[in-house]
C-alpha cells in the first residue's frame, strides 16, 4: 500500500519533500561535526537529539519556501500534466537544483561559520557582492574543507535518483479529479503558508533567526539549531536599526553620553598618530606566543587585561577603531546609515587641525567596502594595491598573495615610505591582510614559520614579522618619537582554547599603545576594560583635542575603572553584550537573559542574572537608544 500511495501525486510530493528533510538534517550533523570544538564541551547525546528535533522547524521554514513551486507543480489541477512525462522531467531539474542551492549554502557555512559566529545571512552575500575576485576567495577559502564538495556531488546524485514522480497516465473522472485536487492544493496552501510562518495560529508571527535562542543553552548553539537558507530569507531588506524607547532622553543622557565635551583647560599637542588593524590578531594567538614582536611592543607601552573587539568581522573592525562605531545587529557598511555623515579620528583632525591623512589596505582597491568608509570618515588619500602596483620600487603584482593582496611584508614596507612622504602632523592607519584565510606566506618564509596545529598560527607569525620590519625601518625616521600608534585586531582568528571559545572569549583581541615620546603611555592595566571603540577617543585624549565630537567608546585614560566597559553584539543569537565592573550581561533587546561575574567565571559556566546589578542594563539600555536614533536621523558627526 505504503509503495502505491508514492506513485500518486500526494505520496510522490510528500516522498520527495521528505528527502529533503532527510538530507537538511544530514548537513545538521555535519555542520555540528566540523564545527565540533565550539560546542564539545557541552554538548551531549541527549542535547544533541534536542538540537535535531528544534532545527526541524526553522528546516521546514526554508524547505517550504524553496519548494513552494513544487507543491503549486505537483497539485495544479491540470489533467494533461498527469499524461505528461515531460513535464515532470523538468520539474525533477529544478527539484534537483533549487534544493542543491540550500543544501550547498548549509555546507558552506560548515566552514565559514568559525569566523562570524552565524550562520550567513542576506548581508554577508552583499558583503562580498563588490569583490571582483569572489571565486577565487570562495575557492581558497573551501580548499581546506575538499571533504564537503563529495558531499555536496554526494546529495545531488541522491535528490537526482530519490526524486519520485507520479505515475502517469490518462485522467478519466475529470470532475472528481479536478475537485479532488482543488482540496489537495487548498489544503497544502494553508499547510506551507503555517509552516513558512512557524505555527498556524493568529497569536504566531513568522518565525526569525532570534527564535532559535529558546531551543538552546549558549548564544553560540543557536547556528546548530538554524539552517543558512532560513538565515538568508528572513535578513532579506531587513531593516538593521530599529529605534528604542526605554527611558526619557534625559535619564538615557545620565547614564551615558556619545557627546565628548572637553575641558575649557585642554591645551592640544600635535603628534602623529599611526593605527594598525591587524587580520585575525587574537589574544589567544599571543598568549601561545605566536606575537613576539607586538609582545615586546605591549611591554614598551601600554596594554590591557580585558581589551575586546566590537564585532566578529572585518568591515565591522574598521568602524570601531577609526570612527568608535561599534556593529549592533547588521555591519554598518551594510546598512543605509553608511551614508550617514561621520565623526572619526581621520575627520577631526584633517578638519578641525590641519592634519594630513591617508589610509593603507593592500588588497584591491574598492574592496570590502574600505577605500569608500576610509573617505567617508575623513582620510583625504587612499593607498591599495593599484598604488602599489604603481611605485618602482617594488614588485607589483608579484608580492600579491594570489587571493586577498598584497603580502604584508613589503605593503608594510611601502606603507612606511608612503609616511615619509606625508607633511606632519599626520594621521594614517593600515589594514594588514596575509593573516586571513586561506593564511598564505611567501615561499622564502616556509621553513621559518612551519605549519601549526591551528593554520593560522603560522601566518600570524609572518605577519607580526613583517610588523617588526615596519618599525625596525620606521624607528630611523625623524618623524617616529612623535607619534601614537594604536595597534589591535581587527576580530578574533580561529579558537581552540577553551578560554575563547565563550561568548565573551569570541571577541578577545589585544590593545597596544605604543608612543615613545610619552612616558603616560606606559603599563598593563589589569582594571580597566578597553575596546576598539576606545581608541579614537583615547587618542584625541593623548592629543588633547579640544572640539567636541561624537564617539561610542571613551577616554581610557582619563576614565575611572569602574565606568569603563564593553559592548558588543552577538550575531548568533542577536543578544547584546555588555561587561563593566565584574559583570557580564546579555540581552535580548527586551530583558537581560544570562549575566556572569566574567573575570572569575571565565568559561560562563554560573549564571547568576538575579544577582546582577540593575545599573548595567539601564547603562546598555541607554546606549543601544541612542546609537538607534542617531543611526535613523543622521547625528553620528554632531
Amino acid at each position: 500500500m505504503l509503495r502505491k500511495f508514492s506513485h500518486t501525486t500526494v505520496g510522490a510530493l510528500i516522498a520527495n519533500l521528505l528527502l529533503v528533510y532527510l538530507l537538511f538534517t544530514l548537513t545538521r550533523i555535519i555542520f555540528i561535526w566540523t564545527n565540533s570544538t565550539l560546542f564539545a564541551d557541552h554538548l551531549s547525546l541527549g542535547y544533541f537529539f534536542h538540537i535535531l528535533i528544534a532545527g526541524l522547524r526553522f528546516d521546514t521554514t526554508a524547505i517550504l519556501y524553496l519548494n513552494c513551486w513544487l507543491i503549486l507543480a505537483f497539485l495544479l489541477p491540470l489533467h494533461w500534466k498527469e499524461n505528461s512525462k515531460r513535464f515532470y522531467k523538468v520539474v525533477r531539474v529544478c527539484y534537483v537544483v533549487v534544493n542543491f542551492i540550500g543544501l550547498g549554502a548549509n555546507l558552506c557555512d560548515c566552514a565559514y561559520f568559525p569566523f562570524t559566529g552565524r550562520r550567513t545571512t542576506w548581508n554577508v552575500l552583499q558583503e562580498f557582492g563588490g569583490e571582483g575576485n569572489f571565486l577565487t576567495i570562495i575557492l581558497h577559502e573551501a580548499l581546506p574543507y575538499w571533504y564537503l564538495f563529495l558531499v555536496a556531488a554526494a546529495m545531488a546524485w541522491a535528490l537526482w535518483k530519490g526524486f519520485l514522480s507520479p505515475k502517469t497516465g490518462k485522467v478519466k473522472a475529470k470532475v472528481l479529479y479536478y475537485i479532488g485536487q482543488t482540496l489537495m492544493l487548498a489544503l497544502a496552501v494553508g499547510l506551507t503558508i503555517g509552516g513558512m510562518r512557524g505555527g498556524f495560529t493568529s497569536a504566531v508571527r513568522p518565525i526569525t533567526m532570534s527564535n532559535a535562542n529558546q531551543y538552546v543553552e549558549k548564544s553560540i548553539d543557536a547556528g546548530m539549531v538554524l539552517n543558512t537558507p532560513f538565515s538568508i530569507m528572513r535578513t532579506i531588506d531587513k531593516k538593521a536599526f530599529e529605534e528604542k524607547h526605554y527611558m526619557s532622553e534625559e535619564e538615557a543622557l545620565k547614564l551615558f553620553s556619545p557627546v565628548h565635551v572637553p575641558a575649557d583647560s585642554v591645551k592640544f599637542k600635535p603628534r602623529n598618530v599611526v593605527v594598525f588593524i591587524l587580520e585575525s590578531f587574537s589574544r589567544q594567538a599571543m598568549a601561545r606566543g605566536y606575537m613576539p614582536f607586538l609582545s615586546s611592543l605591549a611591554e614598551k607601552g601600554m596594554s590591557f587585561e580585558y581589551s575586546y573587539s566590537n564585532g566578529r568581522k572585518s568591515i565591522d573592525g574598521m568602524p570601531s577603531v577609526l570612527s568608535s562605531i561599534p556593529s549592533f545587529v547588521e555591519p554598518f557598511f551594510l546598512t543605509p546609515a553608511a551614508m550617514n555623515e561621520i565623526s572619526g579620528i581621520a575627520g577631526e583632525l584633517t578638519k578641525n587641525k590641519g592634519y594630513t591623512s591617508a589610509f593603507f589596505h593592500g588588497a584591491e582597491n574598492g574592496s570590502m567596502g574600505f577605500e569608500a568608509f576610509a573617505k567617508a570618515s575623513g582620510f583625504q588619500k587612499y593607498y591599495g594595491r593599484t598604488e602599489y602596483n604603481e611605485d618602482p620600487n617594488y614588485n607589483g603584482d608579484k608580492d600579491f598573495d594570489g587571493t586577498w593582496a598584497i603580502y604584508d611584508e613589503e605593503f608594510l614596507q611601502f606603507f612606511c615610505d608612503r609616511i615619509n612622504e606625508m607633511k606632519q602632523p599626520f594621521v594614517t592607519s593600515v589594514f594588514t591582510a596575509s593573516s586571513h584565510p586561506p593564511y598564505p606566506i611567501p615561499e622564502r618564509y616556509k621553513e621559518q614559520f612551519p605549519a601549526t596545529d591551528v593554520r593560522i598560527f603560522a601566518c600570524i607569525r609572518y605577519s607580526d614579522n613583517a610588523l617588526r620590519l615596519f618599525f625596525e625601518k620606521a624607528q630611523k625616521q625623524e618623524w617616529f618619537k612623535n607619534t601614537i600608534f594604536a595597534l589591535t585586531a581587527d576580530h578574533i582568528s580561529e579558537s581552540v582554547d577553551p578560554e575563547y571559545l565563550t561568548d565573551l572569549g569570541n571577541y578577545k583581541i589585544p590593545i597596544v599603545l605604543y608612543a615613545p615620546g610619552m612616558t603616560e603611555v606606559k603599563g598593563y592595566d589589569r582594571e580597566k576594560i578597553m575596546t576598539q571603540i576606545d581608541i579614537m577617543p583615547t587618542i584625541l585624549g593623548l592629543l588633547g583635542y579640544d572640539k567636541p565630537y561624537i564617539a561610542f567608546g571613551q577616554d581610557i585614560l582619563n576614565t575611572k575603572p569602574e565606568d569603563t566597559f564593553a559592548v558588543n553584539y552577538i550575531p548568533a543569537s542577536g543578544y547584546y553584550q555588555f561587561l563593566q565592573g565584574d559583570w557580564m550581561l546579555q540581552f535580548d533587546g527586551g530583558e537581560v537573559v544570562h549575566a556572569y561575574e566574567f573575570k572569575k567565571d571565565v568559561l560562563q559556566k554560573n549564571d547568576v542574572k538575579e544577582r546582577c546589578p540593575k545599573v548595567y542594563e539601564d547603562r546598555l539600555k541607554s546606549i543601544i537608544q541612542q546609537y538607534m536614533f542617531r543611526m535613523n536621523h543622521n547625528q553620528l558627526s554632531k
